[in-house]
């Protein structure tokens, strides 16, 4: 009856660090949702699952079921903690069951198509409690069946699964590694055999884990050291976008000269943002010299976004709220590094900060929140132009005319940096009309634009811009078009009302440390509203105002800086010094950690020899621990021989020697006795072991170390 039991009995300790484990692993989804809005939804499912399993296992007719019902009993957890929304008074409706379904089968790549931290929405998160719940349940069977190692799989895949999602990365890593690791290892504590004392158990199961937490530790620090921190890294997310329908994504720049012609018409109204100069809508940054193309990598908004790790000037968050935006596509008016949108819930193009609401009721309004660098003129005028942060995002100028390229050696007389990117801009406002009235130029393809530039040298915003921008592309400035809209000059405090007569077109560069730099080339930036008051606007004209006669702009020749004497000329690979330091340091850590833990598994695996093996283990075990003390030991020597040559060879002390002798003893009963020994003659032996290490010990602890990283002992005598 009693053997009956525990067949059909969970053990709740262990059942419990199971559990643990999967909540562990679960609350690795940090990186997505954070984590508190992953504690309770977590731990509510997994603790109701596990008490349902356990209080099931008391009833051997109930056992087939206990799976299932603690399945249940955890998806009704999961029901009261996230779908409350959904049920009536608590209890599960349809909406319940088919917000459970989309869970199941969506949330998983809802997340990925979002924005990190995402909103704890039930649609986007729901994927995570259930894969715990899952974990848990399937761990707690497992462990019933199989035992401690195999009940931590479906954990450790969950694991597995969040850094796919997103990695976890320093002091986060540390302390979650530590917490599975303690989990998992006090689980393979409490479920060693019941013949092992629990203080021989504990200590055993610490020797057990110490190495392998010591080269964990180790690893992560030589990883962090070694691997450049930049490193581009796998994961799901990396081609998951929030899907767009074609049609929606019409061209804001074909309704610019409509706009301007229309003026009086309001689009949208702004308040509390005075000192903002401009408004985008869109980034075009693909041309094939034909058609002018927005970025298309949109994900769902989540709850914020951090400033790019692009920008290193010091930034502000502003926010301004947004009413009755009447814009005729999908994209609202933004800025250029949005923080969090309140109100509707739209997608963002991250790399742009274009906002995209197909879904969002027409007029919309909406709070805005957004990051401004906070840059000065002297900040800009000598800043270089930043080629990474554009790398992937900008595409070319596709066939250029004759006669455009000689034109751009012309506006263009020196390497790109900021201050050329503004000379160009200056270029074009000085040497180009800007169109008024109603007959207004259109068109913003290479054949337009070799008009605007080589013959009428008149033309809108439109033309200005995406003139600025071919231009600077085929001189290696970092350039892409935006359309959006400006201030107006009629402000009512905070308050204003932007109309179709504020539309705009302008260019951005790519500033290294700033991010990009909106520029005027046309001129009519700020013409309704003045000079700006601050900004980047305001720093980029203080700029333009301080520019050099264009001959002055010209690079001077630069004669080759002498090679120093013995220097290496050709193009090697330049290797940091902390890389050749940290070689040899890892070996060296790997030597004076794993010549320990290769003895320590060893010896785990003697003593877990049955019958007479485990007898012959420990005399083995004993050899081996005076081999690294330096006793000389050769093949064919008994217990008897290593005695008196031990002994002979250093002061062992009488317990020592002792314990030597009943091992000898204990060695005779197994192999010469002709019957198998029983439990007692392996616990003796192994006793004997104890007592020689302690003879050993009292050598000092110099000798002990030493004898602990010496490798000779890992091989057989010879």
């Amino acid at each position: 009856m009693e053997r009956g039991a525990r067949l059909t009995r969970l053990a709740p300790v262990p059942a419990a660090l199971v559990t643990l484990a999967s909540v562990v692993a679960g609350l690795l989804f940090a990186p997505v949702f954070g984590v508190w809005p992953l504690v309770l939804p977590l731990l509510v499912p997994a603790t109701v699952s596990l008490a349902i399993a356990v209080a099931v296992s008391r009833r051997e007719a109930l056992v087939p079921w206990r799976p299932v019902l603690a399945l249940l009993g955890g998806l009704l957890g999961v029901v009261e903690t996230m779908l409350w929304s959904t049920t009536v008074a608590g209890l599960p409706t349809g909406s319940t069951a088919r917000a459970l379904g989309s869970g199941i089968t969506g949330s998983w790549q809802l997340a990925l198509q979002s924005t990190w931290p995402a909103r704890p929405d039930p649609g986007l998160m729901l994927f995570v409690p259930l894969l715990v719940l899952l974990a848990g349940v399937l761990g707690m069977e497992l462990l019933h069946r199989w035992g401690a190692l195999p009940s931590l799989a479906p954990s450790f895949a969950v694991l597995v699964l969040s850094q796919f999602y997103g990695a976890t990365t320093g002091v986060a890593a540390v302390l979650a590694a530590l917490a599975y690791a303690a989990a998992a290892g006090a689980l393979l504590v409490a479920t060693r055999p019941e013949r092992v004392s629990t203080g021989r158990r504990l200590s055993s199961g610490l020797l057990f884990a110490t190495p392998a937490v010591v080269l964990a530790v180790i690893g992560a620090l030589l990883g962090a050291l070694v691997l450049p921190g930049d490193d581009a890294r796998y994961t799901l997310r990396d081609e998951q976008f929030a899907p767009l329908t074609a049609s929606s994504l019409t061209n804001p720049l074909d309704l610019l000269s409509y706009r301007l012609t229309h003026p009086g018409v309001p689009v949208f109204t702004v308040d509390g943002a005075s000192a903002v100069d401009r408004w985008p809508v869109v980034v075009l940054s693909g041309f094939d010299g034909v058609n002018w193309t927005p970025g298309s990598a949109y994900r769902r908004l989540g709850s914020a976004l951090a400033p790019s790790p692009d920008v290193t000037v010091e930034v502000e968050r502003r926010t301004a709220r947004i009413s009755g935006a009447r814009l005729d596509g999908p994209w609202l008016p933004s800025q250029p590094s949005p923080a969090a949108v309140g109100g509707i819930r739209p997608l963002v193009e991250e790399r742009q900060g274009s906002l995209l609401a197909p879904d969002a009721p027409r007029p919309a309004s909406y709070t805005l929140s957004w990051w401004e660098p906070q840059v000065h003129r002297d900040d800009l005028v000598n800043a270089a132009i930043d080629r990474d942060v554009a790398a992937g995002t900008l595409g070319g100028v596709g066939q250029v005319p004759d006669g455009i390229a000689e034109l751009a050696d012309r506006a263009v007389p020196a390497r790109p940096t900021f201050r050329t990117a503004v000379a160009l801009a200056d270029f074009l406002r000085t040497e180009y009309r800007l169109a008024t009235g109603q007959n207004l130029p259109t068109g913003h393809s290479w054949a337009q634009l070799r008009e605007f530039l080589l013959d009428s040298k008149r033309g809108t915003s439109e033309q200005f811009a995406a003139a600025y921008v071919a231009l600077a592309r085929m001189k290696g400035i970092p350039a892409r078009l935006v359309v959006g809209f400006r201030t107006p000059a009629d402000r009512d405090g905070g308050r204003y009302t932007v109309r179709n007569g504020d539309a705009l077109a302008w260019p951005e560069v790519a500033v290294e440390g700033v991010g990009w730099v909106p520029l005027d080339p046309s001129g009519s930036a700020g013409a309704a509203g003045g000079v700006p008051a601050r900004g980047l606007a305001a720093a980029t004209e203080e700029v333009r105002r301080s520019l050099p006669d264009r001959d002055e702009l010209r690079d001077a020749p630069v004669a080759p800086e002498p090679t120093p004497p013995g220097s290496d000329s050709g193009d090697g690979w330049p290797v940091p010094w902390w890389v050749l330091l940290a070689v040899p340091a890892a070996a060296v850590l790997a030597w004076l950690t794993g010549v320990p833990l290769a003895k320590a598994l060893r010896a785990r695996g003697r003593r877990r020899r049955p019958g007479a093996a485990t007898v012959i283990g420990a005399w083995e075990e004993a050899r081996d621990a005076l081999r690294a003390h330096g006793v000389p030991v050769s093949p064919g020597m008994t217990v008897r021989d290593l005695t008196t040559v031990a002994v002979a060879a250093q002061p062992l002390g009488d317990e020592a020697t002792h314990g030597l002798r009943s091992l000898g003893a204990a060695v005779d009963v197994a192999l010469w006795s002709g019957t198998e020994p029983g439990p007692e003659s392996g616990t003796q032996a192994w006793a004997a072991v104890r007592a020689v290490r302690k003879g050993l010990a009292r050598r000092g602890l110099r000798a002990r170390i030493r004898a602990a990283v010496n490798p000779a002992p890992l091989r057989p005598p010879r």
